[in-house]
């Protein structure tokens, strides 16, 4: 990622409030949104900017390691920015049916979002990228919780439709000729609730863990090299897929080549 100040991006001072954040986030969504501006490659590129800072500044651990050490800080905690407007739509999705959520009461309820990606710096000798080597990696991440097998819920119960949306995940009020539906405040468009939360990952349907993932890092590679490991990112909501893992390579200099 290329240095950027994300205050800047959204503008806002550096001590500006979650409120403040959000309410310059919006503003700048609702102007440069892909929608309102079919094939402006310009606006579709600023929209993504603005989504990455707000996805740093709303985060109140990324945004002190943003504070703290900048964008090169927040590389060991995986952060990627987004890869397309389906990784902002699915991260950001309550957020834009709260901006220009016209629609019906029979929206279905908002699908369990996969896991994030995570980004690995691993550094090797000239001698290991030249004839290949097989590594263990220790990385932290969020994982299913093996409890309840990623549903949040007690072993032994199960997840509850809610009572204030009727798992439809949205809820809906009239105004003038218009309906206008959001997403659920108490389900937070799941379209269920947990009444008994497991013990283990307290209803959240993940753990965070340090786990070993071999690497097999092959011969003739180069540094700045990139290894995609599927299904080795954070685990994903309520059972939904991983995301994968980025491991980049990068080659120590070696005193006689």
């Amino acid at each position: 990622m290329e240095n950027k100040d994300y205050y800047k991006i959204l503008n806002i001072s550096k001590d500006a409030s979650e409120e403040e954040i959000k309410k310059s986030y919006r503003k700048i969504a609702m102007q440069y949104h892909p929608d309102r501006n079919p094939g402006n490659r310009e606006a579709e590129e600023t929209f993504k900017i603005a989504s990455e800072a707000y996805e740093v500044l709303r985060d109140p651990e990324k945004r002190q390691i943003y504070d703290r050490y900048g964008i090169e800080g927040l590389r060991g905690t995986g952060f990627t920015g987004f890869r397309g407007f389906e990784d902002i739509f699915s991260t950001f999705g309550d957020i834009f049916e709260d901006f220009f959520g016209f629609g019906t009461s029979q929206r279905r309820r908002s699908r369990a979002r996969p896991g994030a990606d995570l980004r690995y710096d691993l550094n090797i000798s000239f001698l290991d990228a030249a004839f290949g080597k097989e590594t263990t990696i220790e990385i932290p991440k969020n994982v299913t919780c093996e409890l309840c097998g990623g549903t949040g819920a007690k072993p032994g119960t199960t997840p509850a439709e809610c009572s204030t949306c009727r798992g439809t995940g949205q809820v809906s009020r009239s105004q003038g000729f218009f309906t206008i539906s959001s997403t659920c405040p108490h389900c937070h468009g799941h379209g269920v609730v947990i009444p008994h939360p497991c013990k283990e990952c307290r209803g959240n349907g993940r753990v965070r863990k340090s786990n070993s993932i071999q690497i097999k890092i092959p011969p003739g590679v180069d540094s700045g090299s990139k290894l995609r490991i599927r299904g080795e990112g954070e685990g994903g909501e309520r059972g939904a897929p991983s995301g994968d893992l980025f491991v980049f390579i990068y080659v120590e200099a070696h005193e006689f080549f």
